[in-house]
């Protein structure tokens, strides 16, 4: 915007006429339509800015003193108007680090203590956010409904959650689940709806190696009915083991777990064959032989399930490929039940044409029904779902959950 010479002149002569103080009232006059005519909101404190002559909207060596007063003043309303517009813009960036409220619920306890629950309460408090840790753990849907409603995150680890339950949460935006597996989510409705879903890959993957190796050793070395037999007052009764040294182990998946697995049973002198749907250059390093799912069940003493349930793994141990093991051979199951068909599998140990099964997981979570085939079958080593559950996996799997939380928190700052 131009400043008429005119006006300049007029305010000039009005100095001259009237005096110092009608000038200084013709001048602000000016100034104050100019801050209107740029929407100037908030004029900085004149006296808190130093003033640069260079940067001033006149010459004041020619204009009289009242002039250069006004010009002063003015000049710093449009520098402090553009310091203020600056500190706005900081604070809001201030502001948006908050997010807005965000109830996230735990609908168990995940190995969360009561203390470290409160703890967390508080630290999420501070970023805007409710959280409830419930104290136990229910999987009636009626109960996980209630629980759910009005969270924008929740976090499970393995309680089924299908479509009853997910529809009747309309906030539900994120899913924290803390499990390697998700095929107890409805992923299906999941991807419909646009809520997130996020697991605990890797937490537990020296655990269920661990128990892995340890219910082939019970098995070949009959731990458990030796236990039994000695607090009955027996013996050996002349029963002989078998060494995990020189065995041909076929390893079914080659992800993290089944890899740790192949090391650990490496150590032990085991020759290690392996079916995949990816073959991976760390498990060829290793010194793994890759062959079809058929080899594996037909050449190894000892076959060890590693694979994720899925719609092209449900099943995917047959009574077919069971008819292909050698009568000396014994399946190993920690990954999921759904893998194996557990009928066909306990009617093969039943009329001996494989040796002995252990097993940790199910196709229903245990506590099993009375009805189901393994039960009843013989030479079976049965634990109710423990592969995972180790303090030390815990530990690491509450780490990846709030880290999988404050990713998602941050990605509503941005």
């Amino acid at each position: 915007m131009e400043l008429n010479r005119k006006c300049f002149k007029r305010s000039y002569w009005g100095y001259n006429r009237v005096g110092r103080f009608e000038a200084d009232l013709v001048f602000l006059s000016l100034c104050k339509s100019i801050i209107k005519f740029y929407q100037i909101q908030t004029p900085f404190h004149f006296t808190k800015t130093p003033f640069h002559l260079s940067r001033t909207p006149f010459h004041l060596s020619r204009t009289p003193f009242c002039f250069r007063k006004s010009a002063f003043y003015f000049h710093h309303i449009l520098q402090g108007q553009k310091k203020m517009a600056i500190f706005a813009k900081q604070k809001q960036k201030s502001d948006n680090s908050i997010p807005s409220y965000m109830k996230i619920v735990a609908v168990e306890p995940m190995g969360i203590s009561s203390e470290r629950a409160e703890e967390l309460a508080r630290k999420y408090e501070k970023k805007g956010c409710e959280l409830i840790v419930f104290p136990d753990r229910k999987e009636e849907e009626a109960t996980l409904v209630e629980r759910m409603q009005g969270a924008e995150v929740v976090m499970v680890s393995n309680i089924p959650l299908g479509r009853n339950v997910l529809e009747k949460c309309p906030d539900l935006k994120f899913l924290d689940v803390a499990f390697t597996g998700l095929d107890h989510i409805d992923q299906d409705y999941c991807s419909q709806r646009g809520i997130q879903i996020r697991n605990a890959s890797g937490y537990a993957t020296q655990a269920v190696a661990e128990l892995a190796v340890g219910m082939m050793l019970d098995v070949y070395r009959k731990m458990t009915p030796f236990d039994a037999a000695t607090r009955s007052l027996q013996g050996r009764n002349n029963i002989l083991g078998r060494e995990l040294c020189g065995k041909t182990v076929g390893i079914v998946g080659t992800g993290a777990i089944g890899l740790r697995t192949a090391q650990l049973l490496k150590v032990f002198g085991c020759h290690i064959i392996a079916y995949s749907r990816s073959q991976r250059q760390e498990a060829i390093d290793m010194g793994i032989e890759y062959t079809s799912l058929e080899e594996v069940m037909k050449r190894s003493d000892i076959i060890s399930l590693h694979t994720p349930l899925t719609k092209q793994t449900k099943g995917l141990i047959s009574s077919e490929r069971l008819a292909l093991c050698k009568p000396s051979a014994i399946v190993v199951n920690t990954s999921r039940g759904g893998v194996i068909d557990n009928k066909a599998l306990a009617d093969c140990l039943n009329q001996g044409r494989i040796a002995a099964a252990a097993i940790d997981v199910y196709d229903t979570e245990p506590p099993l029904k009375a009805d189901n085939p393994l039960l009843t079958a013989k030479n079976t080593l049965l634990l109710p779902h423990i592969a995972f559950a180790t303090r030390e996996s815990f530990d690491i799997r509450i780490d990846i959950i709030l880290r999988n939380l404050d990713q998602y928190i941050e990605s509503k700052q941005r």
